[in-house]
């Protein structure tokens, strides 16, 4: 590990904001210059924009140009995907140009697992909170420019964590569910190295259903922002359920809109890049 620098050029399709205040990650600060660091993998990571140049800084395991292009989906032609989803409704082309500078990250799959165990029925304060707290206590630490970071830790340093230690952090009844799901892992229940070999999304989608603490949404979430990468799902939450249910459903009470519902609206208006579809409605439907 050393500090590395890299430096990228009209890069189209790359906002900070966008990227890192959509929902998708929770490891990632905005510093008082507008820029964000964060923690993944081994790294720490600073990530800011002068003019057209997008500068990566920091303590990086490995070539800092391969990590950021594998972790950011630089290899993929977000324009090609937004004017593909621009043709499809007005309301798809307001929310890609509100949302213009997305990227799905290729997080570490583990981490993503526990992370959105952890977001169930909570705020992104809290969710941070929990996590850098389970990061502080059982990762490895980082120095950098004389700050210290930790690494987020894998299940090998979660064995001998019990229920209560989880609950010390303040995970509340999420407890368990760590706990379970980390021995579920550790014990080979799941396979991790396995499910990433797989290429069928609903068997994918199975697997992961069988985590202790993961349901249909999380399991989405997992599939969509971890680096499994499938395209082709579609994460229900509150702020997608309304936005799908005022642009497309229009059912008076949002309640009764069913998931089904949203799921095959979804599949049949977005296709396979429905999972980007979502993140552009939902960050415009949040934010805007």
């Amino acid at each position: 590990m050393k500090e590395q620098t890299y430096r990228l050029k009209n890069q189209d399709s790359f906002e900070l904001n966008h990227i890192f205040d959509c929902g998708q990650c929770f490891r990632w600060n905005k510093q008082p210059n507008g820029g964000y660091t964060g923690v993944f993998r081994q790294n720490v990571l600073n990530v800011q924009r002068q003019g057209n140049e997008i500068i990566f800084q920091g303590m990086v395991t490995g070539d800092i140009k391969t990590v950021v292009t594998d972790y950011f989906d630089l290899k993929r032609d977000y324009s090609k995907i937004k004017e593909q989803l621009s043709k499809i409704d007005e309301n798809m082309n307001q929310s890609v140009k509100y949302g213009e500078g997305i990227r799905i990250l290729n997080q570490d799959l583990w981490e993503t697992i526990l992370s959105f165990i952890i977001s169930a029925n909570n705020n992104i304060p809290r969710i941070k909170g929990i996590i850098e707290r389970l990061a502080q206590k059982y990762g490895e630490e980082i120095k950098w420019r004389d700050k210290t970071y930790y690494t987020f830790p894998m299940p090998e340093q979660l064995k001998n964590v019990t229920v209560e230690d989880f609950r010390s952090l303040g995970a509340g009844f999420r407890d368990i569910r760590l706990y379970e799901t980390t021995h579920m892992i550790l014990d080979k229940k799941v396979d991790l190295k396995n499910l990433q070999k797989e290429t069928d999304t609903l068997k994918m989608r199975e697997k992961l259903l069988t985590l202790s603490g993961v349901g249909p949404k999380v399991a989405d979430c997992i599939l969509l922002f971890s680096s499994l990468k499938r395209l082709d799902v579609f994460p229900i939450d509150v702020w997608v359920r309304r936005v799908m249910n005022e642009l497309y459903i229009k059912n008076p009470d949002e309640k009764k809109v069913k998931k089904k519902e949203i799921e095959k609206i979804a599949r049949k208006k977005f296709g396979n890049l429905e999972g980007l579809a979502q993140q552009y409605l939902f960050y415009w439907k949040r934010e805007a």
